[in-house]
């Protein structure tokens, strides 16, 4: 679209779209807003026009919605999390439950009427994640007040969070609400330590620079694992650094370092190593305890992560004789969570470390009824896997956001359990499935489940029965 719409002023907000931004509408077009609520009526400077809809950033207010709430944390509307700050937590939840039932009944095609529960509510909105990721960059954001400094004036050096859309831009956090002390404590620490004594931030642009990342994993039961990522080797170095962790927080009981000398931040090819303490940290989940190893996957917010098993649990409806299939097992959490109430559970999980830690939880918490396999979902789920493992009367299925493989709903549809559980991070691609399986199953429950506060994603689980 070549016409270029400026400023458009007056701009009521009316709803929110999928990805958290607000919506507008002017004439035939629907107009996507960052930066405003649903009751807002704002001016909105255009910034992308498409046929059908525009994009824009709201830039002056007329009326502020009366679900509008003030922001908690200095970062917000820079950092790319937490972006519903500014909307009261119970329309947070009240959008979150719409858009469940927007997909279930636009993609899916069902009545939700009688199906939808409520939204459950996440019992903490702040400090609730247990994972933490920071960027060092020498390419720091700018904000306002750094643009009123001279060049001379300005640290470039930053330990935060990536701009969105920036790929080399890093915000400088000084305090982040989304994971508990000392998080802040060590991150602000290490990069006061870093600048005292001169180590390189790393440039992404270049290649180049000492310090690259670092991690910070914690756990209900007080365990706190820290990894820091080093562009490359330099003993004395990191040494200091390491020392300086481990002796400025004794709270750390896993203390991590690995080289990355990569294009990319993963660190799960390479060889992490145990600077000071255990190489793991131990989570506690009603009476089983989960380790968890530097790369391994738990869901963030563990508090919310046990209510949305015990969904599942509840969902399935175990009586104790059955053969039950967990595919996207992941380190196997919720094959070991039902493992108790089934006959047997098989996990199948395409990421090897994954499978490792899935045999190794089972064996800490004495579960020897479940086994699990590691390999393309899409291409073990067939009859010979059945015909080695048994049917199964119930699967529990949890992909990842972009939904399970069109060729695995075609072999649920073939194996037909009674049953099948779908725990989605997604509920457009997972009422996608749900239209596909409705062939042969009907949908009987729906429970979407807020795991993280503050921001437009959902989780939701759903009970299909064979009909």
């Amino acid at each position: 679209m070549k016409k270029q719409y400026g400023i458009l002023e007056g701009l009521e907000m009316i709803d929110i779209a999928d990805e958290g931004k607000s919506v507008a509408r002017y004439q035939d077009l629907v107009v996507f807003v960052t930066g405003a609520v649903p009751g807002d009526i704002a001016d909105v400077r255009i910034y992308k026009a498409k046929r059908k809809f525009l994009e824009g950033k709201a830039v002056h207010f007329h009326k502020f919605s009366e679900d509008r709430t003030e922001p908690f944390c200095q970062h917000f509307g820079i950092c790319g999390g937490c972006k519903w700050q500014y909307l009261n937590y119970e329309k947070q939840l009240f959008y979150k439950q719409k858009h469940v039932q927007d997909c279930l009944e636009r993609i899916a095609k069902i009545n939700c009427s009688e199906i939808l529960l409520p939204i459950l509510p996440s019992e903490k909105t702040r400090y609730y994640r247990n994972k933490l990721e920071y960027t060092f960059s020498c390419y720091r954001w700018l904000t306002d007040d750094d643009m009123q400094m001279t060049s001379d004036g300005r640290n470039m050096n930053a330990l935060g969070f990536h701009i969105p859309g920036k790929f080399d831009k890093v915000l400088d956090i000084e305090k982040c609400y989304l994971q508990e002390e000392p998080t802040n404590a060590i991150r602000n620490g290490l990069k006061e330590f870093a600048l005292k004594n001169d180590f390189t931030f790393f440039d992404l642009r270049k290649q180049q620079g000492f310090l690259r990342n670092i991690i910070v994993r914690n756990t209900s039961t007080s365990e706190l694992m820290v990894i820091v990522s080093f562009f490359y080797e330099n003993e004395e170095w990191r040494n200091l650094v390491m020392e300086y962790l481990a002796l400025s927080f004794p709270q750390i009981t896993s203390l991590m370092f690995v080289i990355n000398p990569k294009c990319n931040d993963t660190i799960s090819d390479l060889e992490i190593k145990c600077y000071k303490g255990n190489p793991f940290i131990t989570e506690q989940m009603g009476n089983l305890k989960f380790k968890i190893g530097p790369v391994s996957f738990f869901q963030t917010n563990s508090n919310q992560a046990y209510e949305l098993y015990r969904i599942v649990s509840d969902f399935a409806g175990l009586k104790g004789n059955e053969i039950v299939y967990d595919l996207y097992t992941g380190t196997g959490t919720i094959a070991n969570f039902i493992a108790a109430s089934a006959k047997k559970v098989v996990g199948i999980e395409y990421i090897k470390s994954a499978i490792d830690d899935a045999f190794e939880n089972s064996h800490v918490n004495g579960i020897s009824n479940t086994i699990f396999y590691d390999g393309d979902i899409a291409k073990i789920l067939n009859a010979e896997f059945v015909d080695k493992n048994g049917k199964p009367d119930v699967v529990i299925t949890d992909p990842p956001r972009n939904g399970m493989h069109k060729d695995v709903v075609m072999q649920l549809l073939e194996i037909l359990p009674e049953k099948i559980v779908y725990v989605s991070c997604n509920p457009s691609t997972q009422a996608r499935d749900i239209e596909m399986l409705a062939e042969k199953y009907s949908l009987i429950k729906s429970q979407p489940v807020d795991m993280f506060p503050h921001t437009q994603h959902v989780e939701n689980v759903i009970l299909l029965m064979r009909k």
